[in-house]
């Protein structure tokens, strides 16, 4: 069989392709649903028709969104059992665990309140609306945790015991799995990241129609409100970044050292900027670094001790066997700086954008364009920090368990996978293109209606509600 019929290798590319691709919805999910319960929750308190405008039109593009990601997210499920039936006979007892609790209880609260919100305007007590959108937010972050829990499992098993006798980890601490120390850790962080995206589509949809000279009060808020939303939400970024990376020493010190390109146990360690390493990738050539700062990262001491992938390869050959313990150190080390990188970046903008706007003032159009294509900068950075984060754990599916080549299903072929693997990439690239036009449309459009109404306190909601 020809090597790009490798069903092990193509199991994995379908499996990265339709996970990513589901994650582009997930975090302006979670984001913007998070907004939207603010913007309503402003609007029901002060009586201000701008905030109506706002909570409406971002919760259209919170609502088209959420759909999308509903129908990607089903296909994960069942690849599964498709591509990786091996992994979950394996895993499945302790797996199966918290995706249970996530579609009975956070997506079941999900569906539920949802469609109390979308057809409740007029027809719900304004305050028990506004609960029914702050039931959504807080059930698509609880997803989020059972849906991290699952992952972390895979990151740093716990709460389990293998039978022999049945070759699989069997649950016997269902706590420790939703209190595991890499869940605890990646949860603030990720929920973080999808404020940001979110706040910085806000940006963008408000500066998209200030350039043009339209709705300037109520843009002008959105701009405000979006661009010290994305601030708060990357200082929590970066925060809880911190802890994460104090977790990742302590459960997968390869994954740190691939992420520095640290080839040798070193303390203080320096953070490095910029690497070139050898082409099998087994010590480095040239690098820029920080002194001490990759210590204080990892340890929070300065002089702190890391662990080098050469000192690691060694003591995981001993204790599981002969074997390549590494990661792409290519891919974990670009991925790393990329997440960073944008995240950051995305953060200047609008802080930048803040600056330029104080006091009622109007930027050069030039400003309008940069917030606008800046959009896209915080999901970039989930993507490849989720990159970072499946492929740094690699060659293990279920770290010290399983690896990632003996999880495929034993029974697919290459073939079989590839056909998969095209129809996915053509139906998903479509959905695509129709997620991106639907959104688009709806951010030109701006708030319905707007001509017929007058900003006024004594407005009666409900009534007005039903206009949209």
């Amino acid at each position: 069989m020809l090597d790009w019929l490798d069903p092990l290798a193509l199991a994995r590319w379908q499996f990265g392709l339709t996970t990513l691709y589901h994650f582009l919805f997930v975090p302006l999910t979670i984001g913007m649903a998070f907004l939207v319960a603010i913007l309503q929750t402003a609007w029901v308190r002060t009586g201000k028709l701008k905030y109506l405008h706002l909570t409406r039109l971002f919760g259209r593009i919170f609502l088209i969104n959420f759909a999308m990601g509903v129908v990607t997210g089903i296909v994960q499920e069942f690849q599964f059992g498709m591509n990786w039936s091996d992994y979950s006979r394996f895993v499945g007892d302790v797996f199966g665990a918290p995706l249970a609790m996530e579609g009975l209880l956070a997506f079941f609260l999900e569906a539920t309140f949802i469609g109390l919100w979308i057809f409740g305007w007029d027809k719900l007590p304004a305050k028990l609306h506004l609960a029914s959108i702050w039931i959504v937010s807080i059930s698509t972050m609880l997803s989020a945790y059972f849906i991290l829990a699952a992952n972390a499992f895979m990151q740093n098993p716990v709460g389990f015991t293998i039978n022999e006798e049945r070759g699989r980890a069997e649950l016997t601490d269902i706590v420790a799995v939703l209190t595991n120390p890499v869940v605890v850790a990646s949860f603030p962080h990720t929920i973080f990241a999808s404020i940001m995206f979110a706040a910085v589509v806000v940006v963008a949809v408000a500066a998209y129609h200030l350039a043009r000279g339209q709705y300037d009060e109520t843009m002008r808020t959105a701009l405000k409100f979006g661009g010290i939303t994305n601030l708060v939400a990357f200082a929590g970024v970066a925060f809880s970044g911190d802890q994460l990376s104090l977790v990742m020493v302590a459960t997968q010190p390869m994954k740190m050292a691939a992420a520095e390109a640290l080839y040798e146990t070193a303390g203080p360690a320096s953070f490095s900027i910029f690497s070139l390493g050898t082409p099998d990738g087994s010590s480095e050539i040239f690098s820029i670094r920080v002194p001490y700062l990759l210590s204080l990262l990892s340890t929070h001491t300065l002089t702190g001790e890391v662990e080098g992938i050469n000192d690691l390869q060694a003591q995981y050959v001993e204790q599981f066997g002969p074997g390549d313990y590494t990661p792409i150190i290519w891919v974990t080390y670009w991925s790393f700086r990329w997440m960073i990188g944008l995240g950051s970046l995305a953060a200047l903008i609008s802080a930048v954008g803040l600056w330029l706007t104080r006091g009622g003032r109007t930027p050069a159009g030039w400003a309008w364009k940069v917030a606008i294509w800046a959009a896209p900068l915080p999901m970039i950075a989930s993507l490849v920090g989720w990159i970072f984060t499946e492929m740094g754990r690699q060659p293990w599916l279920v770290f010290g368990l399983m690896k990632t080549e003996d999880g495929v299903s034993p029974n697919v072929t290459g073939l079989e996978v590839l056909i998969s693997l095209v129809v996915f990439t053509i139906l998903y690239g479509a959905l695509a293109v129709v997620e991106f036009k639907l959104i688009v449309k709806a951010a030109i459009e701006g708030p319905k209606e707007w001509e017929n109404h007058a900003d006024a306190d004594d407005i009666d909601h409900a009534k007005l509600a039903t206009v949209y």
